[in-house]
């Protein structure tokens, strides 16, 4: 780690930790309903448009099936105008309509808030897929986390309710009055900064190049289109989708250090601010406190790790007598897939903090990070999402090890274990299991199915360790929903398109449901006095419990898989 990477680690912490607390209080404001009369104006318009009873609350099972239809629905949205993209307007390079795999695997995608991508989007998407139904999907998804977590928190905090609120009153309050001004104020900034924003066709422009006759290599084509408005809920819902192929990497979408900053500032806001909301709604600061810290030092760990492993370089080097060393006047260290604007620090801070979120969003190639430095990102996934993770995702997914790790504490000291005020019983503990067990158990067996089949092993570029390493990132990154890609894998074939498609959406709805069942029963129950036997959940004891579960049971299932890819690989290079 030198200077300028802990600088930038110092004040990325500071900053976000700045904002995320007043963004906390305007969240559960608006959750609560506690907003201007003009806002609950115009959200009565849409209740009575749509025929919703604001103030009727709904029970786990009917909110957990609004959520899916509603879900279910989009998919279809999602689906239909990709397919029909070709006769659609706001296509001004004639892109035809995209193949049915690749449009499902799409559609279930955005709306899984995985934006995994399998296509080229600036050769692929019109505008109007673009905005329509990739953008859309970006406000719906995160709206859609953030909802769950919510409910789950109306379970701990509620007396003998049995209610989790309105599903469809949660999603419209979060999308209008949290997600679009934020987004908004964001992509006027991103403008500001060059971030493109037009409807205009394709630019052909002459290089450099100086001879005397105009040949098609002196052309250049650029892409156009709408993309901060993309970006920026791209970046504040924790989607990752991005409108160019090279995401965040472009220039047109991460012009300079500056809007790189902001757009990781705008990755982790929503999600820590959740933890201070937590907090407030249970009426105990220090419940939310403690699980902040143990985000925290998660992911300052796994930046520290990611970081040396980039800036030690490439071992071959050394013995070329190139000097890999960070200096004044070079990088230093593994600047392969990186852009020099950016260079080791920031983009290994940008790794760790997209796939520690869930977004997904890249600004250099994972694939050409060292063995180690691409062993961070794959662990931040496999731990469950939950080091921040995404919006509102990432919170129920700690609150779940939380769940569990008072549940272990509790048979240490042979008590009825208890989490913020309610008893942890044996339902509450199958749907743990559930939710913990299901990702890692999609992920292996997609992994295992893909590397034993012919149409799996098609897609493999490279050989050995580094293609293993390449199919594992895919379906973890699949079934964790963070989108990211290890690159170098063939990935847009019918095989791949439904296998990711299928654990993208078990992954994602496998673990709201059960999420949403535990609500609902916790819900139901009254609140326990904090008492003598009470496991204190508020202090650094408990911080390292859920640390310990976290990595213990979060981790463990992946230990082999890490051994047969970027561990064996790590070795294999150092030998040297």
């Amino acid at each position: 780690m030198t200077s300028l990477a802990w600088m930038n680690l110092a004040v990325f912490m500071g900053v976000l930790l700045a904002l995320a607390w007043p963004l906390s209080r305007w969240l559960s404001a608006v959750v609560h309903g506690q907003l201007p009369r003009w806002m609950q104006s115009v959200e009565g318009r849409l209740y009575t448009l749509a025929g919703i009873n604001p103030d009727e609350g709904m029970p786990w099972r009917r909110y957990a099936l609004a959520l899916l239809v509603f879900n279910l629905v989009g998919v279809g949205v999602v689906y239909g105008l990709q397919r029909f993209q070709g006769v659609l307007p706001l296509n001004p390079q004639g892109l035809p309509a995209i193949s049915h795999d690749s449009a499902f695997n799409t559609a279930v995608s955005f709306v899984t808030n995985t934006n995994w991508q399998g296509y080229s989007g600036e050769t692929t998407m019109s505008y109007l897929t673009q905005m329509l139904a990739l953008t859309v999907q970006n406000f719906l998804s995160a709206a859609t986390g953030i909802v769950v977590v919510m409910a789950l928190i109306r379970g701990f905090a509620s007396k003998l309710a049995g209610q989790l609120g309105n599903f469809w009153v949660d999603l419209t309050r979060i999308t209008l009055w949290v997600l679009l001004p934020i987004s908004v104020v964001f992509a006027v900034f991103l403008v500001s900064q060059g971030v493109i924003q037009n409807f205009d066709a394709v630019k052909d422009v002459m290089t450099l190049e100086n001879t005397s006759q105009v040949s098609t290599s002196q052309v250049q084509h650029i892409a156009m289109g709408p993309v901060a408005s993309q970006e920026a809920i791209k970046m504040l819902g924790t989607n990752g989708g991005g409108f160019f192929n090279a995401n965040s990497a472009h220039p047109f979408e991460n012009p300079s250090p500056l809007t790189n900053f902001v757009q990781m500032l705008s990755i982790f806001l929503i999600p820590a601010a959740l933890c201070f909301t937590l907090g407030q709604w249970v009426g105990d600061m220090r419940q939310g406190v403690v699980i902040l810290t143990a985000m925290s030092l998660l992911f300052v760990v796994g930046v520290i790790a990611a970081t040396a492993a980039e800036q030690a370089g490439h071992p071959s080097l050394a013995s070329l007598g190139v000097d890999a060393s960070s200096s004044a006047m070079q990088a230093g260290g593994n600047m392969e897939g990186k852009e020099t604007r950016f260079g080791i620090s920031a983009s290994a801070l940008f790794a760790v903090v997209t796939t520690a979120a869930s977004c997904g969003a890249v600004n250099a190639m994972h694939d050409s990070m060292t063995p180690l430095g691409g062993l961070v990102p794959l662990v931040m996934m496999q731990l469950g999402e939950v080091v921040f993770g995404g919006v509102g995702s990432g919170l129920y997914g700690m609150l779940v090890f939380a769940i569990l790790a008072v549940f272990i504490a509790g048979l240490m000291i042979g008590r009825t274990p208890e989490y913020l005020g309610k008893k942890i019983e044996s339902y509450e503990m199958k749907m743990v299991s559930i939710a913990i067990l299901i990702t890692p158990l999609i992920v292996l067996l997609g992994t295992a199915l893909a590397v034993l089949t012919a149409d799996g092993k098609a897609g493999i570029a490279n050989p050995g360790a580094h293609g293993f390493s390449e199919i594992l990132y895919a379906l973890t990154s699949a079934g964790n929903n963070n989108g990211s890609a290890f690159a170098g894998l063939s990935a847009n074939t019918p095989f791949y398109n439904v296998l990711l498609a299928v654990v993208m959406a078990i992954g994602r709805f496998g673990v709201i449901v059960p999420v949403l069942a535990m609500a609902g029963s916790l819900a139901a129950k009254k609140r326990i006095p904090i008492g003598g036997g009470t496991l204190p959940t508020h202090g650094p004891l408990f911080v390292v419990l859920l640390i310990g579960t976290v990595l213990l049971v979060g981790l463990l299932n992946y230990i082999p898989s890490l051994a047969l890819g970027p561990i064996v690989e790590h070795l294999m290079l150092w030998k040297v």
